[in-house]
């Protein structure tokens, strides 16, 4: 029986290999992106692959895809994610940091997250606690989030900062 089941993943792999040039973590031959999802109670259409950590109160609406390596971290305070929403391989967003734990011996600092709709996340943004951001917003590769970001708009950089609002 366990030789079946191994026999199976090699054989997803093997399809999705030839059918689209892609080899992923084994993880995600086991599980299917969309389930995972709906098992989150993520909305109608979207997908989150397995290899995404996923913690605490998380929202996510409909139609998001939702890339390989991230962490979404609800365990501060909500974070919620919009309709049609792309978050790249490797985003990883706070709704809490221990800085103030660790420097002055303080509680954990926690704030909730809100991310609207039709927003474009590139590959290894960082976006921390308490942060808003608008609907129609794209986000360059590579960027740190530490302040609100408005509709309309594309940001990159660390800190980031907007380079065209419409």
């Amino acid at each position: 029986m366990l030789q079946k089941f191994i026999d199976n993943i090699f054989s997803k792999r093997d399809r999705i290999k030839k059918d689209f040039n892609r080899v992923t973590p084994i993880g995600d031959y086991i599980s299917d992106r969309w389930e995972k999802a709906k098992y989150l109670g993520f909305g109608e259409g979207s997908s989150i692959y397995d290899s995404s950590l996923v913690l605490g109160n998380v929202i996510a609406g409909k139609n998001c895809w939702i890339g390989p390596f991230t962490i979404l971290d609800g365990s501060g305070g909500e974070l919620i994610i919009g309709d049609n929403c792309n978050i790249s391989a490797g985003v990883h967003i706070y709704t809490h940091d221990t800085v103030d734990s660790v420097i002055y011996g303080g509680n954990t600092s926690m704030a909730s997250v809100s991310i609207g709709s039709n927003v474009y996340i590139g590959p290894n943004v960082i976006i921390s606690k308490g942060i808003t951001i608008g609907d129609f917003v794209v986000i360059g590769a590579n960027s740190f989030i530490n302040k609100d970001i408005p509709s309309n708009c594309k940001v990159f950089g660390t800190p980031a900062k907007v380079i065209e609002q419409n």
